[in-house]
C-alpha cells in the first residue's frame, strides 16, 4: 500500500494471512474536517471498505468494492442486506462484462443482475464518463478489452453525475 503526504489512505487490517484486502480508498486531506471513518461495524469483508463522513450534522457514506471472479463481494452485499441511508457513491471493478455499461460487449450477465439489485437498495444509479473509454485493457490478443470499472451514484445526484476517466497509460 502506498501512502501519499496529500491523502488520508483506508484500508481494512487484515485479520488472518488469507484475509488480505484487495482494495483502498484515498481521501484528499483537504476534505479532513468532514471526519472520515472507516465502518467495518456496519460491513466487513475484505473486499469491501465503507467509510462515512459528517457534512451538515448529516452522516454519508462511500464504498469501493472489488468483485473477484467468483463475485463474492456482491454476495455478501446481497445475502448481507445492509441499509445505508445517504450512500453517495459505490465504485470500483466489478469485473462484470455487460452490454448495459459497455456498448462493445454484445452480451447480458446474469450477474448484472445481482448488481443492480444493490446498486438498487441502496438507492443509487449507473453513473457513466463524460469521456466513454474500456477499463480493462486484455493482454490476452484473443480476449477483448472492456469495461468493468463502474460508478454508481446516489439516485437523482446530477450535480455529481459529470465525471471523467483518464486512463493510466
Amino acid at each position: 500500500m502506498v501512502n501519499y503526504p496529500n491523502w488520508l489512505m483506508f484500508a481494512r487490517t487484515p485479520e488472518t494471512e488469507n484475509d488480505f484486502p484487495r482494495i483502498i480508498i484515498y481521501i484528499n486531506i483537504r476534505l479532513a474536517s468532514l471526519c472520515f471513518s472507516l465502518c467495518k461495524d456496519i460491513i466487513n469483508h475484505k473486499d469491501i471498505l465503507l467509510v462515512s463522513f459528517f457534512n451538515n450534522n448529516d452522516v454519508f457514506w462511500l464504498m469501493n468494492v472489488y468483485s473477484d471472479s467468483f463475485h463474492m463481494a456482491l454476495k455478501y452485499l446481497k445475502d448481507t442486506k445492509a441499509y445505508i441511508h445517504n450512500l453517495l457513491i459505490m465504485t470500483s471493478d466489478f469485473n462484470i462484462q455487460d452490454s448495459l455499461w459497455d456498448p462493445s460487449f454484445p452480451h447480458y450477465s446474469s450477474i448484472s443482475d445481482d448488481l443492480l439489485i444493490i446498486v438498487d437498495s441502496f438507492n443509487l444509479e449507473l453513473s457513466f464518463p463524460t469521456n466513454p473509454v474500456l477499463t480493462r485493457y486484455s493482454d490476452n490478443v484473443n480476449d477483448l478489452n472492456s469495461v468493468i470499472d463502474l460508478m454508481f451514484l446516489c439516485s437523482g445526484s446530477s450535480k455529481l453525475n459529470n465525471h471523467s476517466i483518464h486512463p493510466d497509460w
